[in-house]
């Protein structure tokens, strides 16, 4: 007896546990067919032929804007942010002497390579400054009223100072059936390297308020040489930069030094503080006379020292007793 009780409940255990595990297997079959069911509906919506896009059921992740590692270890901001340190009030009342001088740099001596640096060249500067509206080109051609040609009396339109400083050259224009009907003079590219000196106006002051004697740039003007056949002609300024109107552009330029790149020096720190190499080629006088009217030769340096000595000797005297 006990033997059959025993049996049956073991018949019945066996039957609870089959059916408990057949519900399950129909519970995870319902839950595949009820996930495919989307991609089916897609299926049918787009003609029952057309495979899921991953791009529609991945996120799209936003990219990553490019941030840019510091080029070193330190920001040089000193030298974006600096201002130009004004000149003393001057007074007519208080110049007791003054003298006008005309000075050239040429860039290929060593001292003022810097100014010529592929890594930043002052004739850069001065043509980014001009085509962007910032500084004003002047004529440099001498009239009547101006026979220098550097009073900085006729600003020069959009885009003249750059054709100036190209090369031209005469192009034959030809008709549809290659006739030649005419020429015209066509500006060739710029090459910055293609300027080598620098022509600057000055004015040397003594203030007898402070007691100096001090030189202050006027005007700064890139020099050409022009091309004609069998002429060689002398250099000649492209255009004329008033140079208080150019400081604020130079105060935020640095200066490449080949000995130490961290100077801190600008462009009007170099001139202000005469930081270059120069020889002068005119002062004013009676006769408007240039050196090279009356000085031929080694004479004409003889002469621009004799000069540079005058003005110097001038301040030295004014304290002998």
């Amino acid at each position: 007896m006990k033997t059959r009780f025993l049996i049956i409940v073991l018949c019945l255990a066996c039957s609870a546990s089959f059916a408990q595990t057949r519900r399950k297997t129909t519970k995870k079959t319902t839950t595949r067919k009820t996930a495919a069911a989307p991609v089916s509906a897609l299926n049918s919506t787009n003609g029952g032929n057309a495979a899921l896009n991953p791009a529609d059921t991945v996120k799209k992740v936003a990219a990553k804007p490019f941030d840019r590692p510091l080029d070193g270890y330190y920001k040089k901001n000193n030298i974006l942010s600096a201002k130009v340190t004004p000149y003393a009030n001057l007074r007519e009342a208080d110049v007791m002497f003054a003298k006008r001088v005309w000075r050239e740099i040429d860039v290929r001596e060593k001292m003022n390579q810097y100014l010529a640096s592929p890594k930043g060249r002052l004739i850069d500067i001065l043509m980014a400054a001009i085509d962007a509206g910032e500084l004003t080109a002047y004529d440099p051609t001498p009239t009547k009223d101006d026979p220098n040609g550097d009073s900085f009396s006729r600003p020069l339109g959009n885009g003249q100072a750059r054709s100036r400083m190209s090369d031209s050259s005469v192009v034959d224009q030809f008709d549809k059936d290659g006739n030649k009907i005419g020429s015209r003079v066509m500006a060739g590219e710029f090459n910055p390297d293609s300027v080598v000196k620098f022509r600057i106006k000055e004015d040397w002051v003594f203030d007898k308020q402070r007691s100096i004697f001090e030189p202050r740039i006027v005007g700064i003007a890139p020099l050409i040489k022009p091309k004609a056949a069998g002429l060689d002609l002398e250099y000649q300024p492209a255009f004329w930069v008033y140079f208080p109107e150019a400081r604020p552009i130079l105060a935020v330029k640095e200066v490449v030094s080949r000995n130490n790149d961290a100077t801190g020096l600008s462009f009007d720190d170099c001139f202000v503080k005469r930081i270059f190499s120069s020889y002068i080629v005119k002062q004013s006088n009676d006769k408007d006379e240039r050196i090279r009217d009356y000085a031929q030769g080694i004479d004409k340096l003889y002469e621009s020292d004799r000069i540079k000595k005058t003005l110097l000797d001038y301040e030295l005297s004014l304290w002998q007793y």
